[in-house]
């Protein structure tokens, strides 16, 4: 990732781990590759379960200088040692986050493929603004890349794409996205390291 205008990996958890393993898979992948920011997206609200699995992964993502975020957990970010957080209601807790954990923490914001939702949270102190999925199940909305050729025109704040990434929409997305938020594609892959690798292939 030596050219800056190539757009940053952001890392997402697997909505369900095995402590036991997980943490040696991110390890395995951080050693790999160049990753700006990790974030913790476990399917789960309870928080002891939210607590030991953000404890791993901290501990691997901050040995290597690498942030780390939790889905929705204002409160857990501040207490557990966390970078900070990432918000799935788009706009409506933005302001709120920023006020709880200050401004050097990262407060980022899921707007779907809400142009005006992106907007909003921008203007409410969001770091960053994440678009999604890039690939829709059924008669799921996609965001399409006239959002991201769009935003990335336009406005400052930093987005991400994410959700049902391929070799091809990377292609397609790499000169109109900063980052590229990767989870699901590779985390069920035997050697996700390279996995992620394949899929990337379009920024070498």
């Amino acid at each position: 990732m030596s050219d800056p205008e190539q757009p940053q990996l952001y890392l997402l958890t697997p909505p369900v781990f095995e402590l036991s393993v997980f943490p040696d898979q991110l390890a395995s992948v951080l050693d790999a590759h160049d990753v700006a920011c990790i974030r913790l997206a476990l399917a789960t609200r309870d928080e002891d379960r939210i607590s030991r699995a953000a404890d791993a992964c901290r501990e691997v993502a901050h040995a290597r200088d690498v942030a780390i975020v939790v889905n929705d957990h204002v409160g857990l970010a501040e207490r557990l040692g966390l970078d900070g957080v990432h918000l799935s209601d788009a706009a409506k807790s933005v302001r709120d986050a920023r006020k709880a954990l200050g401004p050097d923490a990262i407060v980022g914001s899921f707007c779907g493929t809400s142009r005006h939702d992106g907007m909003t949270a921008g203007e409410a102190g969001a770091d960053y603004v994440a678009f999604g999925p890039i690939t829709g199940l059924g008669d799921e909305a996609a965001a399409d890349d006239a959002l991201f050729a769009w935003w990335s025109e336009m406005i400052e704040v930093p987005v991400v794409a994410e959700g049902g990434l391929t070799e091809a929409t990377v292609k397609r997305l790499c000169r109109i996205t900063d980052f590229f938020g990767v989870g699901e594609e590779i985390w069920g892959d035997d050697d996700p390291a390279a996995a992620l690798a394949r899929l990337m292939i379009p920024l070498d």
